[in-house]
This record gives structure tokens, C-alpha cells and sequence, in this order.
């Protein structure tokens, strides 16, 4: 990975109306990678990401481009010319799909031999060749997407800001645009910075994440720092931790803790120290069902569950299992009918002491 950050932001803050919508100390962005800019709505990422494309000015800090700060108006024109914004509404002009996506090459002077080619290789991309023709206004939902897409990779940006943009499309045109920008973004190893907010799309496109919650950045890492190491409850509950449980350390011997939580214990590892009041966060992909205690296995927290609800998510179930303590666990739907579970029925839980992750309580 590059040492030296493509884009940073430095000390920004910015603000409307006399209210301080941003208030970021640092963010990096990294050449080649993925950065995906969560929060709640309000949150400002649409605000973050208009600023790093140049298009609002901050109040104070500084942008940095290739490791210099935009000061100039010849800064900030180099700036624009080299990252590029996908909005959530697809702004395409009336008239053909070829002429929409050779448009920033006409504006940047390009020969017309050389926008053919650009224009054609784009919209392999995204698999609209044959669409090249016809009247951006005859498109559908889906369509339109991949158009501005496609004009946006003609270009060939360095950087690619992407503000939620598969809103409002239905499911099979999400799945297949989103493969399309994935395997586009892989082979041109073009950086992109992308405000989203649902969970399968974060995982299968981002390599990094910034969590943001009114206006700052809670916490910055890779996908897996974020979703299986959060800072806090806040950013634990953002990121699908279903289970987070409050707990006093018990004992804490060699960074094998065991935590009195609702009367039972838990087993995880961490620095703690004795009398802590902590956060048990546990993922719900990291329990496991069975029907029966079963002897001779590594796992330390092994638990009787009552299954108290059965709530069907795509491919899996998730079941909200009573230990005492409540607790989330998905299984996979043939698992769960080969099981027999119901709601009602006892089955067993457990998890790994290292699946368990904690969160010191900050007073």
C-alpha cells in the first residue's frame, strides 16, 4: 500500500447557518483503496463528500491532494479535474447515451478519436454497449445509473466520489451494478469514496471505513478494524454488533477476562482490570447453534438458550435467543430446519472467548 495518502483532510471544520455540520481533525485516503463514509442520516457525509470534491469551501483546515494543500484557484481547478461525484440522482442531458458519456472528455478537449475509445471501454464497463444509441430520457432507473457511471469512469479520474448511489433501485439492478463498480474499480485501481448505509454493500465494496456521527468521525480503520473492533457502542450498534451486553470485569488473569453479566458469566480476552464496567459486543454470525451441549470442543461460553423469536433474513434465520442475557445468532435456513428450531424450544449457544469483543465503559 502507498505510505503517503492520495486526499487528506486537515482541521476542517465547517459551518451553515451558524451550526457546525463538520468538525474533522483528520481523514486519509488511501491510493487504490475503498473508503466507505457511514453514519446515521444527518450525519454529514454528503456534506464531507462535497467538500472533498471541491465544491464547498470549509471554514477552516485544509484539503490535500497529492500531498498538497488546495490553496489556489489553479489548485482547485487541478482538484476538480481529478475527482469526479456520483450523486444519487443520475443528471444526464437530453440526448444519447453516447453523447452523455463523452461529455466531460468534450469539455477537457479531448480528440474525438480518443473520447470514441474512452466512451466505448466505459460503456463495456457496465455492460451498455448496445444501449450507446438510444436517448438517456428512454432509460430506466437502473439504466441511468450505469450511464453516469460510465461517464464518470471515461474521464479517468484519480479519485471517484460516490454519494449513496443505488438508492432507490430495485434489487436484482442493485446487485448487478454494484459487481459492475466493484470489478470496474479493480481493474482501473481507481480510488473511490462512497457514502453508504447498507451493510452487504459495505462489506462487499469497501477496504476502509470512516464512521461518522454528527458532523466528526467517530472512528476510522479497515472493514475488519470497524466491524470487529468498534470503538464503541455507538459504532458497535452501526455496524450490525446485535448483541452488546453490559458487564463487570470478574477477573482478569493473563488477558483472559470473565465477565458477570446479568448473573452468568463470560468468557472473552482483554486488558482489563477488576470491577470495570465494560460493553460484551458479539457479532451474530460468530454463534453457534446446536441442538445439545457437546463435549470436547474449544469453544469457552457454552450456554442453554430458550429461543424466544425466529425472524427470516434472506438465506439465513435470526434467531433472538434468551441465556439469561439476550442474545442474537443467525443459522442458515436448511441448518434451522434440520434442527427443528422453533420459538420456544431450548438449544444450545456458544462463541469463542475471541469472538467476544470489549468495550471499557467510559464514565
Amino acid at each position: 500500500m502507498n505510505s503517503e495518502p492520495l486526499m487528506e483532510a486537515k482541521n476542517i471544520i465547517l459551518r451553515r447557518g451558524g451550526v457546525t455540520v463538520l468538525d474533522i481533525p483528520e481523514l486519509q485516503v488511501r491510493q487504490g483503496r475503498i473508503l466507505a463514509l457511514i453514519g446515521p442520516n444527518g450525519a454529514g457525509k454528503s456534506t464531507l463528500l462535497l467538500m472533498l470534491a471541491g465544491l464547498l469551501k470549509p471554514r477552516q483546515g485544509d484539503i490535500y491532494f497529492q500531498g498538497k494543500p488546495v490553496e489556489t484557484r489553479a489548485d482547485l481547478f487541478m482538484l476538480r479535474r481529478n475527482v469526479s461525484v456520483v450523486f444519487q440522482e443520475p443528471l444526464l442531458l437530453n440526448s444519447s447515451v453516447y453523447e452523455n458519456v463523452a461529455l466531460g472528455l468534450k469539455f477537457r478537449n479531448i480528440n474525438s478519436q480518443e473520447i470514441k475509445v474512452r466512451v466505448q471501454k466505459a460503456l463495456e464497463y457496465f455492460g451498455i454497449s448496445q444501449l450507446e444509441k438510444r436517448s438517456a430520457r428512454t432509460l430506466s432507473g437502473g439504466e441511468a445509473r450505469r450511464v453516469s457511471l460510465a461517464r464518470v469512469f471515461a474521464i479517468q479520474p484519480q479519485i471517484i466520489l460516490l454519494d449513496e448511489a443505488f438508492n432507490s433501485l430495485d434489487p436484482p439492478s442493485r446487485e448487478t451494478i454494484i459487481d459492475d463498480l466493484k470489478n470496474t474499480l479493480d481493474k482501473t485501481k481507481i480510488t473511490a469514496i462512497m457514502a453508504l448505509h447498507d451493510r452487504e454493500e459495505i462489506l462487499r465494496l469497501a477496504q476502509d471505513i470512516s464512521v461518522m456521527d454528527s458532523g466528526k468521525i467517530v472512528q476510522s480503520g479497515t472493514t475488519s478494524e470497524i466491524y470487529n473492533h468498534p470503538d464503541s457502542e455507538f459504532v458497535a450498534n452501526f455496524v450490525g454488533t446485535e448483541t452488546i451486553l453490559e458487564g463487570t470485569i470478574k477477573s482478569c488473569i493473563e488477558g483472559n477476562v470473565i465477565i458477570s453479566v446479568y448473573g452468568k458469566e463470560i468468557e472473552a480476552i482483554g486488558d482489563c482490570f477488576i470491577g470495570q464496567k465494560v460493553y460484551c459486543c458479539l457479532r451474530p454470525e460468530n454463534v453457534m447453534i446446536s441442538e445439545r451441549m457437546q463435549g470436547k470442543i474449544s469453544v469457552r461460553n457454552i450456554m442453554e438458550a430458550n429461543v424466544t423469536k425466529i425472524i427470516r433474513q434472506g438465506f439465513f434465520n435470526k434467531l433472538i435467543l434468551d441465556c439469561g442475557f439476550p442474545l442474537v445468532a443467525y443459522i442458515t435456513v436448511p441448518s434451522s430446519e434440520d434442527l427443528g428450531i422453533a420459538p420456544g424450544m431450548t438449544v444450545t449457544a456458544s462463541f469463542k472467548a475471541t469472538s467476544v469483543h470489549v468495550i471499557p465503559i467510559k464514565k
